[in-house]
């Protein structure tokens, strides 16, 4: 029993002394608490402790499978919130793909110092149909999520709504304002792609001008020596995954075709997540096995091409090969090399029960409306980012809307990495638009600990 309801009873059965019986004691309201559990749909699963000053609850909200078939059956789609305030603006944070373990505050909710609502992309587990059709995955249904959980919550929360996302979820916090543009106040977009031409000419363009020359050969370089060394990498590889209890059955289909995938995306991964500061630790050609495990295992991430590594990425593979579009980068560089050309095609990471296919259109329709239309939109990307070969570009349709280059940034890039002026503009802009006059307090906490880009597999935004 809990301890309130015991306390409840035993109060309810004593009577003083006197004979005049003692009230039960009324337990301490919880506005918030009920408010939430008044929203149709909503679910409180439960609180988790968390920064004084804050209060973090998980959520589910129903969703129908296919948004114009709500007869076809739903699922539970996994929120959080971080409550702050009833009366301060709120952000919707788009994670693109699961949602993270650790709650933190994301670049918006802290200039804010506002409340945040992060939410798990639809099909990614658990936020997915039982039966699952593929084909109820594309970014108009994931949309129409994002805008119903919004007028949900708008209930509680009344101040003005931003939504944000880094990566995946910057691309995702963008097609949400494409269909639904009048739901929130702002949208703040960090280091988000928008692959209108599905061509692989601007990647390699960035590619072959990104940091100085010399860094850029040796990793063609260290590319070209793990190769020639297939066979040693390859066992080594294998006996590692064993190990673990990693296969490459379901979706790769064999070690040899995970190692090549690790081998091409190095160059991508390099520059998404690490940069020129790393230059002189990529091994030379004749370095030991040890030194070329170590870099690739950093820099690519062995793991994230075995089964276990990709499954939970699917969803975005699915998404990148029917709507998205990817960096389709040349392998020329390698062809003598490779026994499996094309390897970083989105079909090579999807299991092949589910039917794919390519949609083109999509990208180029969020384009236009961006460049036409757009309103209150701001662009965060990193000078040395791969993904910024190819962003969303304003137009003279776009309205009170900004795009920012972070001087050397890479994919972890946020308006705090902006040259001061610039960073005191966008700042001031985001407080703007969420009516907050007064700068608060920079004051980071355990909650901001974490960062706003979560780290993913190579070449995945």
């Amino acid at each position: 029993m809990r301890i309130r309801g015991w306390l409840s009873v035993l109060a309810a059965g004593c009577v003083l002394l006197a004979g005049t019986p003692i009230a039960a004691a009324e337990p301490a309201a919880d506005e918030l608490r009920d408010r939430l559990e008044a929203v149709p749909g909503l679910t409180v699963l439960g609180e988790r402790p968390t920064e004084p000053g804050f209060r973090l609850f998980d959520l589910t909200y129903a969703q129908p499978a296919d948004h114009r078939d709500p007869a076809a059956g739903e699922f539970q789609q996994r929120l959080t919130l971080l409550h702050r305030d009833l009366a301060r603006p709120t952000v919707l944070y788009t994670t693109g793909y699961n949602l993270p373990a650790q709650a933190s505050r994301t670049e918006p909710t802290r200039l804010l110092d506002g409340n945040q609502v992060a939410m798990e992309h639809r099909f990614f587990t658990p936020s997915r149909p039982d039966q699952p059709d593929w084909t109820d995955l594309n970014i108009w249904q994931a949309a129409t999520d994002e805008h119903r959980v919004i007028e949900a919550l708008r209930a509680v929360y009344a101040d003005r709504w931003v939504t944000t996302g880094a990566s995946k979820g910057g691309m995702t916090a963008v097609y949400h304002r494409r269909f639904y543009p009048q739901d929130v106040d702002a949208t703040i977009a960090y280091v988000a792609p928008n692959d209108v031409v599905n061509e692989h000419d601007r990647y390699d363009e960035f590619l072959a001008n990104v940091g100085d020359e010399s860094c850029r050969a040796a990793l063609t370089a260290v590319q070209r020596d793990a190769l020639t060394r297939r066979t040693e990498l390859r066992d080594r590889y294998a006996a590692t995954a064993a190990a673990g209890g990693f296969t490459f059955d379901r979706v790769m289909g064999d070690v040899d075709r995970a190692l090549e995938a690790v081998v091409v995306d190095a160059p991508f991964a390099f520059w998404q997540y690490r940069g020129q500061q790393d230059c002189a630790q990529i091994p030379a050609p004749g370095a030991s096995l040890d030194d070329l495990w170590e870099f690739f295992g950093v820099t690519s991430d062995f793991f994230s091409y075995t089964d276990q590594g990709l499954d939970p990425y699917v969803p975005y593979y699915y998404q990148a090969g029917t709507q998205l579009g990817w960096p389709d980068v040349s392998d020329e560089p390698l062809a003598d090399l490779l026994h499996n050309r094309s390897i970083g095609e989105p079909r090579n990471f999807v299991p092949r029960e589910i039917d794919m296919r390519f949609r083109p259109g999509a990208m180029a329709d969020v384009a236009a409306w961006v460049a036409s239309q757009g309103s209150e939109l701001m662009f965060v990307n990193g000078e040395a980012d791969p993904w910024s070969a190819e962003p969303f570009r304003l137009g003279p349709g776009s309205r009170d809307s900004y795009s920012y280059l972070v001087p050397g940034g890479n994919h972890g890039s946020k308006i705090e990495g902006l040259p001061p002026q610039q960073r005191a503009e966008a700042e001031a802009t985001v407080r703007r638009w969420a009516g907050v006059d007064q700068q608060p307090a920079q004051v980071r906490t355990a909650l901001d600990r974490a960062a706003d880009v979560p780290r993913t597999p190579p070449m995945l935004p």
